[in-house]
């Protein structure tokens, strides 16, 4: 059972309900719903032998939260593609991410149902998981790998060019090839999985510059590797928030977070009017609507922040009092903590807030979960809170301002960052605003 910092259980079996309680009433997942009907591609969608497989991965130093921005990237592309042809985005596999770092929990090969309403990404565009991919299309083969980089010359200020080139590799493959001369590599975790063919590219420019090549080839399945090389085609605009509404979180974990909310922060959707629609598509709601769980969310991004973003991250006494400065001024008792800080941190934290309430998982629910679920059940907390205060350039935090964008709170409670210390210039983050 885990505790939180009030003393009050939070018992594991609950969550185990709210698991297997909900899988009976999942509706069946097909490649292809609103939005993008056989009907309305090519002749040659509606057999599904026809269509065409683009698959995708990141550099793997890159977080959680930026491939989520990089998922949006790539469905951008999908769209175009679709266009032309017949095509379905295979979601890659989650897995080895640093912030993943819990001892003794099998961490790869995670399907995004885990953390996401896969019908509901469908919505969007047509999406299917790696392993159905492999059942569809004959197994663990891969046409064509791309693996894209910059251009070595670099570019010169003021000659920014969209462009795209087959050149040697820059960088040292992470690949190698075996004895039938098919090239083996990470691939989420899929040891069996092999690349037929492997090319470099070096691109410059948003998704949309690769669309020709991929509809000039023959390669039924083609991979993107480093995608996060290619650059937004719209973003902020209506296709980069389709898109981003469309990453509906598991609904076993909104329901963990709702439990934990309703036990621990006196906090429902009815009494906060952040009611949620199951359907995304179907959610448009007015900004300034939500009022919001009485507590204050935090994210306070510790570790490497520490030393990568020195002059904007407060220390824990600054962080403290900024926190207890809000709480006064909202007239709020509690707050919710989500922090990456070490454990000695966190105590001091507790020592110095004693209004400070975290979701404190045990093993057993981080093994359920995974630490992706974990910090997906923090983001969702966060997002309900009356007033929000976030880390400077922290994804994290980034991908807090969008759900409460989409929740409908006041722009003034969400789009608010702690400074540094010393911080002279405190820029506060831009409010990007939806748009439907």
């Amino acid at each position: 059972m885990a505790s939180g910092p009030a003393g009050r259980s939070f018992p594991l079996l609950s969550s185990l309900l709210v698991l297997f309680g909900l899988s009976a009433g999942q509706p069946p997942f097909e490649a292809f719903k609103a939005g993008h009907s056989a009907s309305s591609l090519p002749a040659a969608a509606s057999v599904a032998p026809l269509r065409r497989y683009l698959l995708y991965d990141v550099n793997p130093p890159e977080g959680f939260n930026l491939r989520r921005d990089v998922y949006i990237r790539i469905a951008s592309l999908i769209k175009t593609l679709l266009k032309n042809e017949a095509w379905v985005l295979v979601l890659p596999p989650w897995g080895r991410l640093y912030h993943w770092q819990s001892p003794d929990i099998h961490q790869i090969r995670i399907p995004w149902s885990e953390f996401f309403d896969v019908p509901g990404l469908s919505k969007n565009i047509p999406v299917i998981e790696y392993e159905q991919f492999i059942a569809e299309s004959g197994g663990p083969f891969i046409n064509q790998v791309y693996v894209l980089q910059n251009y070595a010359e670099g570019w010169k200020e003021g000659t920014w060019e969209e462009k795209i080139d087959e050149r040697p590799c820059i960088d040292q493959l992470t690949y190698s090839t075996d004895s039938q001369n098919y090239y083996r590599g990470w691939f989420w975790g899929y040891e069996e999985t092999r690349g037929l063919k492997l090319t470099c590219l070096s691109v410059q420019g948003s998704t949309s510059v690769i669309a020709p090549l991929l509809l000039n080839i023959s390669a039924r399945s083609v991979m993107l590797d480093r995608a996060e090389n290619l650059l937004h085609d719209h973003y902020g605009g209506k296709d980069y928030w389709d898109t981003r509404r469309s990453m509906v979180f598991a609904r076993h974990l909104r329901m963990v977070g709702n439990l934990f909310r309703t036990e621990h922060l006196n906090s429902t959707d009815e009494k906060d009017r952040t009611q949620y629609d199951e359907n995304w598509t179907k959610m448009k709601v007015k900004l300034g609507t939500a009022k919001g769980g009485p507590y204050l969310g935090v994210h306070l991004r510790r570790k490497d922040f520490i030393w990568g973003h020195r002059n904007d991250v407060p220390s824990i006494e600054g962080a403290v009092k900024k926190i207890q400065g809000l709480l006064k001024s909202h007239k709020l008792e509690r707050v919710f903590v989500a922090t990456d800080a070490i454990v000695e941190e966190i105590e001091k934290l507790k020592r110095l807030l004693p209004e400070m309430i975290r979701f404190e998982p045990t093993w057993e629910e981080i093994e359920l979960y995974k630490d992706g679920g974990i910090a997906i059940i923090d983001q969702w907390i966060c997002a309900h809170a009356r007033y929000f205060i976030g880390t400077s350039v922290s994804t994290f935090s980034f991908r807090i301002h969008e759900e409460r964008e989409i929740l409908g709170f006041d722009p003034k409670t969400t789009y608010n960052r702690f400074c540094g210390d010393e911080e002279r210039n405190c820029e506060q983050p831009t409010h990007w605003k939806i748009v439907y």
